[in-house]
């Protein structure tokens, strides 16, 4: 909970953190208990309170007693007075959703498409596909704020442009932002899409305990989400969490191969592994990401077979090790796994994982690490692109007392 400052410039300021505090109390919180654990006066909050109301944004949902006096009025979030879309491009998905303040779903949708589809007609696809969305809930265009969009590195987020993702072939230097922006006739935010998926954590997280996290990405490709002190860590051009490129395995005197961490786990590649055994039919390189999808599946559910359970072992443990390296560098809190290829490894993940990192003689942490799946689902991403738009918003922000001469 961020504190609020009662100096006279910073009203915009207060009132984002008056937001939020009303945001974080799901069962709604009195003016006085807004004052207490803001550090505002009294005033500054009934004041500011009075405007929320004004704008729709906080109504006053009924009195609650504390003992001996006059009843608290409670204040609650109008979770439809403000809306926000968000987007997930994937090589072989493109997910919508419909956010409101509270951060549920009020409206979703998947379109199907392929990592060589042209990007302008699949940027045609996306506009077609927000606007009927906005048409179905039946949303009046006035309360949507804006629409986020998560996709998958390097980006420049600066200007709005995919730079070149190695999942997505014809989507080099696109100004995906300004295209959406201009063709959806609202604001639009480019995000790195584990990032938004950490936002997404970091947003829903109304009891602090996702702090300070990894959130581990597992979709067609795999990635890192970062979060320290309550802040995501995007780095200095924000394409921070490319794990591809972490080297994990054996050393060289046990003749173990070594392994880039993304090229041990990737879905398409365990799938390849799995078909070079024998155990699975197919050809890994030609096969259609639902497919992969299908066999990954497949390979993750041969707990008897001994092949199965050695390429999946492999991943595991090269999934610690990895873990380990970003746990001691990172001094982070909490694990949380994710996306769309998550659910066929949830078991394997979420036992296996953590006592091979914990128990390991190279682990200096003076703590536990919690590990755990992320409460929001498959679309996290998309659910993270909703709320940037809401974090760009709604969130308190220090920079704001920046004045530019």
């Amino acid at each position: 909970m961020r504190a609020g400052s009662n100096l006279p410039a910073v009203g915009g300021y207060n009132q984002a953190v008056i937001l939020d505090a009303v945001r974080r109390a799901p069962d709604g919180v009195s003016r006085v208990e807004v004052a207490n654990s803001t550090g505002l006066s009294a005033q500054t909050v009934t004041n500011i309170v009075r405007r929320l109301i004004q704008e729709g944004l906080v109504v006053e949902a009924g009195t609650r007693g504390v003992g001996v006096g006059k009843p608290r009025t409670i204040l609650r979030l109008d979770p439809m007075a403000r809306l926000a879309v968000g987007i997930h491009l994937d090589p072989s998905v493109i997910t919508i959703v419909l956010l409101d303040l509270a951060g549920s779903v009020v409206s979703h949708r998947r379109l199907r498409t392929t990592s060589t589809a042209k990007a302008s007609r699949t940027i045609t696809r996306i506009v077609r596909g927000v606007q009927s969305l906005l048409a179905e809930a039946g949303v009046d265009d006035s309360r949507v704020m804006g629409a986020g969009i998560a996709a998958p590195g390097p980006i420049d987020m600066v200007s709005g442009v995919v730079l070149n993702p190695p999942l997505l072939t014809g989507w080099h230097d696109v100004p995906v932002r300004d295209d959406l922006a201009q063709a959806l006739g609202m604001p639009v935010i480019l995000e790195k899409d584990v990032t938004a998926a950490a936002v997404a954590e970091l947003w829903m997280d109304t009891a602090g305990e996702r702090n300070d996290m990894v959130f581990f990405y597992c979709g067609t490709g795999i990635g890192l989400g970062m979060v320290s002190r309550g802040e995501v860590i995007r780095g200095f051009s924000n394409n921070a969490g490319d794990v591809g490129s972490v080297i994990v395995g054996g050393v060289p005197k046990t003749g173990h191969r070594r392994w880039r961490l993304g090229n041990s786990i990737m879905p398409r590649l365990l799938v390849g592994d799995a078909i070079d055994a024998g155990i699975i039919a197919g050809d890994a390189d030609s096969m259609t990401t639902a497919e992969v999808g299908a066999a990954f599946s497949e390979l993750a559910g041969m707990t008897d077979d001994p092949r199965a359970k050695r390429i999946v072992g492999a991943a595991v443990a090269d999934l610690a090790e990895g873990l380990l390296i970003l746990a001691n560098l990172l001094d982070m809190d909490r694990v949380v796994f994710g996306g769309p290829f998550f659910a066929p490894m949830r078991e394997a993940f979420l036992q296996r994982v953590p006592p091979l990192v914990m128990g390991s003689p190279s682990y200096t942490l003076p703590h536990p690490i919690t590990f755990c799946e992320s409460s929001i689902g498959e679309d996290v991403a998309a659910i993270g692109a909703a709320c940037l738009v809401l974090d760009d918003r709604l969130s308190p922000r220090p920079q704001s007392f920046l004045i530019s001469r």
